[in-house]
């Protein structure tokens, strides 16, 4: 089976069901709680350029740090990405990686298409 990681927060409804569905469907997902232990810089480029997306697809908008730090949608991406590394609460959730392709899991059942 594929090794699939999933940057998880246990608070969050949507991050414990995605971990719920790729458990019942066998998969034994290594968990990075990734408030305690935040991704680097080059960590969440990889992960970009597995979803192909640009690093505004990654960040809650709707959080408080995203007004205070006066990020938007035209931010340049090493900005958006430092405010990541220093701002995990920024980084949307629960994101599902294996070795080739990741996927953001909102909705949660897109967390199957890793498998």
């Amino acid at each position: 089976m594929t090794t699939i990681t999933i940057w998880h927060n246990p608070r969050c409804s949507k991050s414990r069901t995605a971990l719920a569905l790729l458990e019942e469907h066998g998969a034994q997902p290594t968990l990075r709680k990734y408030l305690e232990a935040p991704p680097t810089a080059s960590e969440i480029r990889h992960v970009l350029s597995l979803l192909g997306v640009p690093a505004i697809a990654l960040i809650r908008r709707g959080e408080m740090a995203f007004k205070e730090l006066n990020l938007a949608s035209d931010t340049p991406e090493d900005e958006l990405i430092s405010a990541m590394v220093s701002h995990p609460i920024l980084i949307e959730r629960p994101i599902i990686i294996s070795a080739t392709q990741a996927v953001i899991g909102r909705p949660p059942e897109n967390a199957m298409t890793i498998l």
